[in-house]
């Protein structure tokens, strides 16, 4: 698995924090798991992990773009939106391996591939004015 498709796969992932309660992500987390194609023992904890790790410090990462996104609240973000800023911004902060600019260039391109015509533009500005 290439370090674009487990970025995307965190995407699916993470955006279902949104929509399910504690109990019921961690049974999503399994059921999406268990779906993927090839299933790979060490891919699908390498995955977990991952997503605990931005669990973990989702308050820090939402507390860091409503100081950021002036104008702009966590609630009026679109789900979309918010789940790129918050895999984007704990790949900035918290993951040593993964230089700012990558982060920022890959969160532009989940945005083009899952987002509205204008969610690129505001993911970068929303990362640019963190950076």
């Amino acid at each position: 698995m290439t370090r674009r498709q487990i970025r995307e796969h965190i995407f699916l992932m993470l955006f279902r924090k949104e929509f399910h309660n504690e109990q019921e992500l961690i049974e999503q987390i399994e059921m999406y798991l268990s779906d993927l194609e090839e299933p790979n023992k060490e891919e699908n904890n390498y995955l977990k992990e991952r997503l605990e790790a931005i669990l973990s410090k989702i308050d820090e990462i939402d507390k860091l773009l409503t100081n950021t996104a002036s104008g702009w609240t966590l609630g009026r973000m679109g789900k979309v939106e918010l789940t790129i800023l918050r895999l984007a911004v704990f790949e900035m902060r918290y993951d040593d391996e993964i230089p700012v600019k990558v982060a920022i260039n890959e969160a532009v391109e989940l945005a083009k591939g899952f987002g509205g015509d204008d969610t690129p533009g505001f993911i970068n500005g929303v990362l640019a004015k963190l950076a």
